[in-house]
């Protein structure tokens, strides 16, 4: 059965009916067609008007819907063949993070992204998609591998954040991921980011420096979650009330609309009407038509251009304004 949000109850309850009258048509043989014609064009409307109106709190919802498609979904989709690395060489191999080599339209190219797991036993396996330092370090070594091969970078990022555990923290939580941030800045090769559901802080920034970061329509990316900020910046009393989470979620700037033209990102994937998961053939089809198009035109940059308009573009991000020989961003 489809899994319905709460601001999804009308969609729901028209899909019944239609599916209902559909039923009853098929018990006898004839039906009314013209009336599930005319609910189905009621559908295709209401849908229109639910998702074009989404504030940044449904839209993060959405963005963590249990049936969206991650990064294994795109990888079987847009791939002819993947072969996938695991372990970092130093401690251990993270499932919460996939990275290995695939094809996508002839072209060889890496792939890392953060995966969450379908079903509780494997969302555990996976850590909810919730990375320790060894995923991160693993993410990179595959990146340096494919510099050595120059073969262009994906990554799809989708992750509350980085694992905040006492063996993450022992193990160089925070290194593993300012060592990423450094290191791909040099990395040689084209490299896109696509956020694909949440892009939830550090977790998400270790897989997202990128030459191109786009998100998906009905993402999300932020330093922090709406529930943290709100449990941060108001009483443990109201940590649970939607309107905070919505309050929070609408200060936060987190949808890609928000962060386009903040210029944070550089382009947005449109979805399926309802969203990813509603049609995922669809929306990876989106995504590797996009992916085609932006590692064409990567490729025929000289690589000392490639590196200074990757920095150029980080180093643009935010307004600046200097005081008495100091530097405030604001």
């Amino acid at each position: 059965m489809k899994i319905f949000l709460d601001f999804e109850k009308p969609i729901e309850e028209l899909e019944l009916k239609i599916e209902e009258l559909r039923q009853l048509r098929g018990t006898n043989g004839n039906g009314p067609d013209d009336e599930i014609a005319a609910l189905e064009q009621r559908l295709m409307e209401l849908r229109k008007e639910i998702f074009l109106g989404l504030n940044p709190w449904q839209k993060c919802l959405l963005a963590r819907h249990p049936e969206r498609p991650y990064t294994l979904d795109y990888i079987e989709r847009i791939t002819s063949e993947f072969v996938e690395l695991h372990g970092d060489r130093r401690y251990a191999d993270d499932p919460a993070i996939i990275a290995g080599f695939g094809v996508i339209e002839n072209t060889a190219m890496m792939i890392a992204g953060h995966q969450k797991g379908r079903g509780t036993k494997n969302r555990i396996m996976r850590n909810f998609g919730q990375p320790h330092p060894e995923g991160y370090r693993k993410a990179l070594r595959v990146m340096k591998l494919a510099e050595r091969f120059n073969l262009p970078i994906i990554t799809f990022v989708d992750t509350p954040g980085a694992f905040p555990g006492i063996g993450a923290e022992e193990r160089g939580q925070s290194e593993a991921i300012a060592t990423n941030l450094m290191e791909i800045f040099s990395i040689t090769v084209p490299i896109i980011s696509i956020v694909i559901g949440e892009g939830g802080s550090g977790g998400a920034l270790a897989l997202s420096v990128a030459d191109r970061l786009v998100m998906l329509e009905h993402s999300v990316y932020s330093v922090i979650s709406p529930e943290g900020c709100t449990a941060i910046l108001w009483s443990s009393e109201r940590s649970s009330n939607q309107e905070d989470f919505s309050r929070a979620a609408s200060a936060l700037k987190l949808t890609a609309s928000d962060l386009l033209g903040f210029g944070v990102i550089d382009a947005i994937i449109e979805e399926p009407r309802g969203g990813a998961h509603r049609d995922p053939a669809e929306a990876a089809a989106n995504v590797k038509k996009y992916i085609i198009g932006a590692i064409e035109a990567l490729r025929g940059m000289p690589t000392h251009e490639l590196l200074e308009a990757r920095h150029q573009k980080f180093r643009n991000i935010g307004v600046y304004a200097e005081t008495s020989g100091q530097v405030f961003q604001r």
